[in-house]
């Protein structure tokens, strides 16, 4: 996992019988080709062709 970062996408969702609100948390591993991104760097995600078992994104730019 060299050129691999596991990016985690959080987002709120309502329960639509409760309406309560929970948090749903997705992990994707993400292509980095310069190894230039680190933990707690807010990133944009592309699809692209599969890579690997596990990894179909690339690491696009920082926010």
């Amino acid at each position: 996992m060299q050129k691999t970062r596991v990016v985690e996408i959080t987002r709120v969702k309502k329960h639509p019988r409760y309406e309560k609100r929970y948090e749903v948390t997705a992990r994707f591993k993400a292509h980095d080709e310069e190894n230039q991104y680190h933990t707690g760097d807010k990133v944009l995600i592309k699809e692209i062709r599969p890579m690997s078992k596990d990894k179909r994104w690339e690491i696009v730019k920082k926010i």
